[in-house]
Order: C-alpha cells, then structure tokens, then sequence
C-alpha cells in the first residue's frame, strides 16, 4: 500500500516497600522540592502494591521516597492532570482491567481512590487527556481499541462516551502484529483530531474528535479549501510503532517522531509550511550494526528545548540520543548512555528540562541522569531509588 501523502497537521503531544540510596531524608526534601513524581509499577509476580510516590527537587536532581501512594493492582501507566488535583491509572490487568480516578493530595503526595471503570478492552497501556482536560483517552493493548471517558465535576470518570475498534491490515511479525495493538493515543493541538500509533497495523491512525461530545469517528471528506485528510501514517513493514513524539512549531512546521518498538527505529514525518504532512523523511536505528541481541524499543520524548531527542531501548538497556535539526526535524546520532538497570520501560525528562529518570523494570531501579543543555549528553547523579518493578513516572510541579 502505498503511503499515504497529506495528513492534516494539528498535531501535538500534550504533550510505581521503597528503599532510596540518598542520605537526605523525605521531610528534607519536602521542604525544597518542586515536584511530586508518581511512579506506576507491575504489581502482578513482583513485590508491589501499585503507585508509589517521590519529592524530586528540580534545582539538585535530589530524590526522595515518600512510600506507597496508593494500593491498585498494576497500574502500568499514570498520567496526572493539568489541574493538578487529579491522577488517572491504566490497570493492566487482561480482561479485568480498569481505568482509575485518584484525587491528589499535592502536600503529602497520597492519592485517594474517586472511582474505577472497566477498560472496555484487554491491558490497556496508555493514557491521555484531550486538550481541555474534559476527557480521558485510553489505548487498550490487547484488545486493539481505543476508549474516551469524560471527567465528571469531582474528578471521577463517568461513562465512555466513545469506544472504536482499530482495525486494518496487519504488520508482518507473526507474533507482534497479529491485531491492531493500540499503544499510544493523544489529540491534535486543535483538539479535533485523534492520534493512534498501532503497533500491529504499522500505522499512526487518525479519527475525527467531538471535543464537546467526547465523541470519535471517521475523518470527513476534504473540502474544496482543505488539506487532504487520511485515516492513517504509514510506516515501513514491522516497524511497530510504540510510541510518539512531537515536536513544537517552527517556521509554522512540525515534525512527527515514530518510534518503532520491533526494529529498534525512528521514523521522522514532517510537514510543509503549509501544515501538511507528507511521507516519512527519515529512519534512522537506535542500535550499533553489532548488537545482535534481543531489543524491545519503549519510550522517547524531545527536550523542552527541542534540541534534543532520546529513546529508551529494552534489551540493550540503553537511551539513545540524537540533536535535531530546527530547519529540517532531522535526527543526527549524539551517543547512548546505559541506564544503569535492566529493561528500561520509561523515562521521563523532570518539567525544569535539567534531569532524566530512567525506570528500569526488571532491576527495581530509577537512575537520575543530569542533562547537558548544550550537547543533549545525560551523566548519573548517584542518585537511585529501588522502586519494585517501575514502568511509569508522571510529575506534578508543587511551585
């Protein structure tokens, strides 16, 4: 199939028992620390409870642990909202999973349960908000689909107001890409559009979003003054494409990072300065020509300052890193640096732009690494938390 040309450029990213190595106490770092980090973990064959929580201190990259937030079974994705009063947990639990509404206690970091709604769907893995913070977007792994629930006055979750199937022919990895594999899924910067990266059908889908309905549904025709509108990014078979990034506005462009979970890749997509996207413009691998082992790609994120872009790489167990280029969105190869633990699901960059935390997985481990502003390079603080089995870190800014 070939791909497919123009796509309507609205887009944008709205962008979890605790022992903490560091000598400085909880109460210590209370007192000067800006952020809250909110940690989801597996709880299923391990030693967690759920969602555990931290003072991170933007100025000194200081860490330290507050306890268990809250008890849920495997919360594998947290995502806090923008009023800050808020936390909402995918429960990746097969057919039992769930979606959770926690209210937010900003002082102490303790969550309390508002309510649970099925998922509607096996495992889902990822969460978002719609760009007015009225509703909860959910990808369901498994299953292939992707949900919509709104937010009630309170923060509870109330009943969905949309629920799609994805669907489409699938990718060429016998094991990976049997189904559709919904695993990322966040709204255009116009809040019109819906974005799914299916991991199964090597696509980033598109559905037209009701943004006062909460509803979803086919893209519409173009018009005789609009772009061409399509219901789907293609990229190269058995990319796999995990997660996505993208980039702020310059010279009224933008540029879409794919990262792709089965070969280790990122596909850059970009637009005119017409705002329309066309095919992919770059690949490039994440993976030196002589690692030969096993590699699951997982997480990447650009800088706040748009210089820089860093993935995750399971197996390899390392980050990889790459500058970007304003003009062009193009990524040049920087350098990858270990993350000092085994399976590195996620990774978060702190709101001061200053700090990486890299969750290791399998080594029960966050590894803080200090960013350097001008070559994008990441070096270990010594600071590192054992969390049992991290996959996830959300920030809440205290000041």
């Amino acid at each position: 199939m070939k791909i497919i040309r123009r796509v309507l450029a609205l887009l944008v990213v709205a962008t979890p028992l605790l022992l903490f190595s560091s000598t400085h106490t909880p109460e210590k770092a209370a007192a000067r620390g800006q952020c809250l980090a909110f940690v989801g973990t597996y709880t299923t064959k391990t030693n967690s409870k759920g969602i555990y929580s931290f003072h991170f201190d933007t100025d000194t990259g200081q860490l330290a642990a507050i306890g268990l937030s809250e008890e849920t079974p495997d919360p594998s994705w947290v995502a806090v909202h923008p009023s800050a009063k808020f936390l909402y947990a995918a429960n990746e639990a097969g057919k039992a999973s769930t979606v959770s509404a926690f209210a937010v206690d900003v002082k102490s970091g303790k969550l309390t349960l508002l309510n649970q709604m099925p998922a509607l769907g096996e495992d889902p893995c990822y969460i978002s908000f719609d760009k007015a913070g009225k509703y909860v977007l959910v990808a369901n792994y498994t299953s292939g689909n992707i949900v919509v629930f709104p937010i009630l006055p309170g923060g509870k979750l109330g009943e969905h107001t949309a629920l799609v199937q994805v669907s489409g022919a699938t990718g060429p990895n016998k094991e990976r890409q049997e189904g559709s594999h919904a695993h990322w899924i966040e709204t255009s910067m116009g809040n019109g559009t819906v974005f799914v990266a299916a991991l199964g059908l090597d696509r980033v889908m598109t559905y037209k979003f009701d943004p006062a309905k909460g509803t979803l549904g086919a893209m519409p025709a173009a018009g005789p003054h609009q772009p061409f509108v399509q219901n789907a990014l293609e990229l190269s078979p058995g990319t796999g494409p995990r997660h996505v990034a993208i980039s702020k506005v310059t010279d009224f462009r933008r540029f879409l990072y794919v990262l792709g979970e089965l070969d280790s890749t990122i596909t850059v997509f970009g637009t005119t300065k017409e705002g329309i996207f066309g095919g992919a413009i770059q690949k490039v691998p994440m993976l030196p020509a002589e690692f030969s082992g096993r590699n699951d790609a997982a997480e990447i994120e650009i800088h706040p300052s748009g210089k820089f872009l860093y993935a995750s790489n399971r197996g390899h167990d390392i980050i990889a890193i790459f500058a970007i280029d304003p003009a062009k969105g193009t990524l040049t190869f920087v350098t990858r640096v270990p993350t000092g633990g085994k399976e590195p699901r996620h990774f978060a960059i702190d709101p001061s732009g200053k700090y990486l935390l890299a969750e290791n997985q399998f080594s029960n481990n966050i590894v803080v690494f200090k960013i350097d502003p001008g070559t994008g390079g990441l070096t270990a603080t010594g600071q590192v938390a054992e969390v049992p089995s991290p996959v996830d870190i959300a920030f809440l800014q205290q000041d």
